[in-house]
């Protein structure tokens, strides 16, 4: 399959800050593509240049063919951008937001009732098509912000963190909405996360942390470059079984935030039969399981992805992605 997006060198700089140091990647027609990393990665920095909304300092990117910094106007009909918050006039109906976008993309006046009707479809939101949007819950905002950046059939749908602030069960609806939609137009998604479960549906995902792209591969090659299977274990008294299980098992223990110790072993389940006769420390806890996304993120950078407070940059930038749309 051909490139639709194709980056090179890509750079943003603030001032004395890096956001994204030099990034490279293609992504191919009908893909669904990952950026996983951390809030501060420099995701939405990256999904900002390739939308044109903010230039890059350095780089080049295209977009079906066309240059992100030359040819703004044919890149922004090329793609759909759902934004982190909505950006969704909630004093308006359903169906007078997707109007409103219908005429902003200069979609044909005869084309855009059928248009407005088959994105609710795609949604499940055709019965909510006169509402007011206030009146929504969080989840059918979200379709609703998903439905209106189809309406013009774009190449490349940026999805940037779609789902968060939703209930799991509200995010899993969400993306089988996505996956229906890959399905019935063949569309090509772009999708930033810091959840694994999302991740893991993508077909190739780019690891990313301070600003640099550290691994790219399938959600499986990348997980087998860890290795093994993953031991985790609670103790009653934890910094002393870090300390025992390095020494006498020689690996690595990292301790994630819930309080377990993690460390990975070759056949899990033959280990952990003599580990937990032998092991000198009372275990409370433990679990064997194969090595996630997560697992990934934390042997190339030593920590756990983990949602980070917003900074007052973030917050301009939000502000940037208002004005844009």
């Amino acid at each position: 399959m051909p490139n639709i997006v194709e980056v090179s060198g890509l750079k943003k700089f603030y001032k004395n800050f890096e956001a994204v140091k030099g990034v490279d990647l293609t992504v191919k027609e009908g893909e669904i593509f990952g950026f996983l990393g951390p809030n501060g990665a420099g995701k939405s920095t990256t999904i900002n240049m390739l939308s044109t909304i903010i230039k890059p300092s350095d780089g080049t990117a295209k977009i079906n063919g066309y240059d992100n910094v030359t040819e703004k106007n044919k890149v922004r009909a090329s793609i759909g951008l759902i934004f982190q918050e909505s950006t969704l006039d909630e004093k308006l109906t359903a169906n007078e937001n997707l109007m409103l976008h219908c005429k902003f993309y200069g979609i044909d006046k005869s084309l855009r009732e059928e248009r407005i009707q088959e994105v609710l479809e795609i949604v499940d939101l055709t019965d909510r098509r006169k509402s007011i949007v206030e009146t929504f819950s969080g989840g059918m905002k979200r379709r609703l912000e998903i439905a209106r950046g189809l309406l013009h059939y774009p190449k490349v749908l940026f999805l940037d963190e779609p789902t968060v602030g939703l209930d799991p069960q509200t995010r899993a609806h969400i993306w089988e909405y996505i996956l229906k939609l890959k399905k019935k137009a063949g569309i090509t998604i772009f999708l930033t996360t810091h959840y694994m479960d999302e991740a893991e549906i993508c077909d190739r995902v780019a690891v990313i942390d301070h600003g640099k792209i550290i691994a790219l591969d399938t959600p499986e090659i990348l997980k087998s470059q860890v290795g093994g299977d993953m031991i985790e274990v609670s103790t009653g008294d934890n910094a002393a079984a870090k300390k025992l299980i390095e020494e006498r098992y020689e690996t690595e223990v990292t301790e994630s935030e819930n309080n377990h110790l993690a460390f990975r072993v070759d056949n899990g389940s033959e280990f952990l039969v003599d580990f937990v006769k032998e092991f000198d420390i009372p275990i409370k806890s433990v679990n064997l399981r194969r090595p996630t996304l997560n697992d990934v993120f934390l042997h190339l950078t030593g920590r756990e992805i983990r949602e980070e407070t917003l900074s007052k940059k973030d917050l301009a930038r939000k502000g940037m992605r208002r004005r844009f749309h």
